[in-house]
């Protein structure tokens, strides 16, 4: 996720590099505009052939082509902040969870409620792991008693298999120390939202935008920009690989931006950090627990927080 000033300036505005999409459009832009050049140099004449189009197509195209763009886009928006809401859910049931275990257990030993609070922060870890297809991390090994974090890693949904040990702990906590059952059903309450949000995190991530769609949209998107300057050139002459730079610059723009959204779970400048949330879960969990030496909370880097 990129970490900006939400008051830039003007030249930040204008000139800012770090944490744009331009590190990964720039070539695409580059090549249009060394094309329009190309274009303005032998005034759209390809093979002796003078080649002609007028604004009309191109208007018709734009509007299309901005249609797309911004649907695409609002379809990919709303799997980025489904995912952010989801994961807030996570905060919210790690902080229930350590409050209820400490609250509906107070005779429990200090060490067993770390053990219990703790496999609630090592669920976030768990979760991120997974949706990023990488193997369990140090983070959520420190802390997982040794035997569970074999069966996790041994698991093919390591998530889902850290909710059973969950719900297993509170149960026996509950019966070992004779808590009523009624408030046992609402500590399982919370593990079930945790289910609800693995689950949510599953279908976003199994389920792309129709590869068709994104496919028809990228060609769309490329045919268009290195077809404009043959437009532009009769009517605006040596501007044409200015005006062609800034619309490449936004529809390629657009096009890259909406294909990071879409798959909010990795590990690109405009994903969610999920780094930073994970760690900040953990941090409530400990300090709930009364913990003096917490961790760092993640910093950016370059702008970017992962």
């Amino acid at each position: 996720m990129i970490i900006h000033n939400q008051k830039p300036n003007l030249a930040t505005l204008l000139f800012a590099y770090k944490g744009t999409i331009i590190a990964i459009i720039w070539p695409k832009v580059l090549f249009t505009v060394l094309l329009s050049s190309l274009v303005v140099m032998t005034h759209g004449t390809l093979y002796d052939y003078k080649l002609v189009l007028t604004a009309t197509p191109f208007t018709l195209w734009g509007l299309t082509l901005a249609i797309f763009l911004g649907f695409r886009n609002t379809v990919a928006y709303q799997r980025f902040w489904e995912a952010r809401t989801l994961w807030g859910e996570v905060l919210v049931v790690a902080r229930n969870l350590t409050r209820q275990t400490l609250t509906l257990l107070p005779d429990l030993p200090a060490a067993q409620q770390r053990v219990l609070s703790y496999r609630v922060a090592a669920f976030a870890y768990v979760m991120r792991d997974c949706q990023r297809g990488q193997a369990i991390g140090e983070e959520a090994a420190a802390l997982l008693p040794a035997q569970e974090l074999k069966e996790l890693q041994d698991s093919d949904n390591a998530p889902n298999m850290l909710l059973l040990r969950m719900s297993q702990a509170f149960v026996a906590a509950f019966r070992q120390q004779g808590v009523d059952s009624i408030l046992l059903a609402g500590v399982e309450q919370q593990v079930n939202r945790l289910s609800y949000v693995h689950g949510g995190c599953e279908r976003i991530k199994s389920t792309p935008i129709p590869y068709p769609y994104i496919l028809m949209l990228h060609r769309f998107v490329h045919i268009y920009c290195f077809l404009l300057p043959f437009c532009l050139v009769d009517s605006i002459g040596w501007l044409t690989p200015f005006v062609v730079c800034v619309l490449a610059y936004t529809f390629f723009g657009l096009d890259a931006l909406g294909d990071q959204i879409a798959d909010p779970f990795d590990t690109q400048p405009n994903d969610l950090a999920l780094d930073a949330m994970s760690r900040n879960i953990e941090i409530n969990v400990r300090m709930l627990l009364g913990e003096q030496a917490l961790p760092q909370g993640v910093e950016a880097r370059d702008g970017v927080l992962l």
